[in-house]
């Protein structure tokens, strides 16, 4: 089979504003980038405001193997199989960060007959959204750094800073810095570091944020660190939320792009889903809503994650009532979370192995029902899936009571995800969602913590150290204990240890780290050894890139 750039380069695309008309907008409600991408202009969005609202369908997952499962692969090949079934369908993704791009996950633009395109556009510089981000998140850091060497008139304490700068790339030597070094021109001297841009709290913000008046006002709440006192200080004390706000004016507007099969599709933000909250903007996820009968979304990584923070953190804030869930599982994971086979063995027929990390399933099927959505599988198929693993599965479900449906989108396009989407519609149609979030936002931290340790991961409790216990109770102490929590923990496991795979039992969640995002909303747990900083692998996906003198790019995938 061609490779995904090979395929993306081959489709015929429309121009950006012939896909605009499928969905009613003139001209003028679109803003130009080129001739395949677009902005949502902004009176268009406020328009959409009364608008009655479609079907909200969320793609998550089981726990992934390092390459991932196809999540998006799906989100976009059901997005292309609605039509065929009579069904106007949007799609609302996030979009991709380059250091994976550069590092090893890949994109974020699916796969195979279930792309978004231009694909390698989307998957480097896209709309520039990803660069105004790190402007934003740096000229604050800048703005610290200068308030300090001007006198320090706000009596920042410079072992309390807690805002650091952000860049677009997986580069491990950045984690841990010290800045200000040369002398009294340049500055104090301190302990810095980088987080990679989409775990800046900034794109949180961008992604929360209802219009650009509220983007300006989170932003103004961002704690940057604690004065010589003890106390929070803001970007608003440092006066630069305005210019922050400016920076980001135009990334603030939805992007509309098309799938290989000319599907409409808003992509819109990216924070990581394993150290930030995992979903595209609620603006897109709104303007989806509005645009179309359905509007399919995704979180990220699996559903302990992703879809989590979705239901308690995303639609707490934007009152978005989600009608039905696709859960993605392949026969490899499936067989991966066993914990017995790895690597080139996950292509061959083992239904021991099957059987016993088939209970990771199962676990996700409950977490889902316990926010009182209904749920679909969808079995990404590989061609070295056996009839006997896939049969295995699709009985499981039946015993589970939750319909499944064996997925070919990669291979081929909206027709492999014709039987999904009738499942999806079917399910909506015969099943009322009845969600509800799974912790009230006013519980303190520590019950929030625990409810989500206790209910999605299955932890029989939770651990504290030291320094989390202390800052729980400063952030108590300080009034930011009624928000949602952002729990930052490792896709790999339930468990907060990649190792443990499978449905793990008998183990304990380690809390080491607890902050606030003000801006954002939300508390930040960091457990086990998650990097907001990733590194590059041996052999990055890079060393494989390159464009020829006529401008066709290689190597993406």
């Amino acid at each position: 089979m061609k490779t995904d750039i090979e395929i993306a380069q081959e489709s015929v695309m429309q121009p950006i504003a012939e896909i605009a008309e499928k969905l009613g907008m003139s001209a003028d409600d679109i803003e130009l980038y080129g001739k395949y991408k677009a902005k949502l202009s902004e009176d268009y969005i406020e328009s959409l405001e009364d608008k009655p609202e479609g079907k909200l369908v969320l793609v998550t997952a089981i726990n992934p193997t390092p390459a991932g499962e196809g999540k998006t692969t799906v989100t976009v090949g059901l997005g292309e199989a609605m039509p065929k079934i009579g069904e106007n369908a949007v799609i609302a993704l996030r979009e991709p960060s380059m250091g994976p791009v550069m590092g090893i996950k890949g994109g974020a633009a699916g796969g195979g007959y279930a792309q978004v395109v231009p694909m390698e556009d989307i998957n480097l510089h896209f709309t520039g959204d990803m660069h105004a981000i790190t402007a934003a998140n740096n000229l604050l850091s800048a703005a610290i750094d200068n308030h300090i060497h001007q006198g320090n008139k706000l009596m920042i304490d410079l072992r309390q800073i807690t805002w650091k700068r952000c860049l677009d790339m997986n580069d491990r030597a950045l984690r841990e810095v010290i800045i200000g070094l040369g002398g009294k021109i340049n500055g104090f001297p301190r302990q810095d570091g980088f987080n990679i841009t989409v775990a800046s709290e900034i794109m949180a913000i961008l992604c929360l944020a209802k219009n650009i008046d509220d983007l300006r006002e989170r932003i103004g709440r961002i704690v940057i660190g604690y004065n010589l006192s003890g106390e929070p200080v803001t970007a608003k004390q440092l006066e630069v939320e305005g210019a922050m706000t400016l920076l980001l004016h135009d990334a603030i507007k939805p992007n509309l792009v098309q799938t290989l099969e000319n599907t409409p599709c808003l992509m819109h933000g990216g924070p990581f889903a394993n150290i930030a909250h995992g979903c595209n903007s609620i603006r897109a996820t709104r303007a989806g809503l509005k645009l179309a009968d359905y509007c399919i979304t995704e979180a990220g990584f699996g559903s302990d994650l992703g879809a989590e923070k979705f239901f308690d953190i995303k639609c707490r804030f934007a009152g978005l009532n989600p009608d039905c869930v696709v859960l993605v599982a392949t026969v490899k994971a499936l067989k991966y979370n066993s914990g017995q086979i790895k690597g080139e063995a996950l292509k061959y027929e083992n239904l021991e192995a099957l059987s016993l990390g088939i209970n990771n399933l199962g676990k996700h099927i409950e977490n889902m029902r316990k926010y009182g959505v209904p749920v679909v599988v969808a079995i990404n198929r590989f061609d070295t899936d056996t009839d006997a693993e896939l049969d295995f599965i699709e009985n499981y479900c039946a015993e589970k009571n939750v319909k499944c449906s064996m997925c070919e989108v990669f291979a081929k396009g909206g027709d492999g995800g014709v039987d999904l989407a009738k499942k999806v519609v079917e399910t909506i149609k015969s099943e009322p969602s009845e969600f509800k979030p799974i912790y009230n936002v006013n519980l303190p931290i520590k019950e929030k913590i625990e409810t989500i340790a206790r209910e999605i991961y299955g932890a029989d409790g939770v651990t504290y150290t030291a320094t989390a216990n202390r800052q729980i109770l400063n952030l108590t102490n300080l009034g930011f204990d009624k928000m949602p929590v952002c729990m930052a923990k490792t896709q790999y496991s339930l468990s907060d240890d990649p190792s443990l795979l499978g449905r793990p039992s008998g183990f304990d969640i380690t809390i080491r780290e607890v902050n606030v995002s003000s801006g954002a909303g939300f508390i930040v747990a960091l457990t086990g050894a998650v990097m907001t900083m990733p590194g590059l692998p041996k052999v990055p996906a890079a060393n494989n890139m390159d464009i020829d003198r006529n401008g066709t790019i290689v190597g993406l995938f």
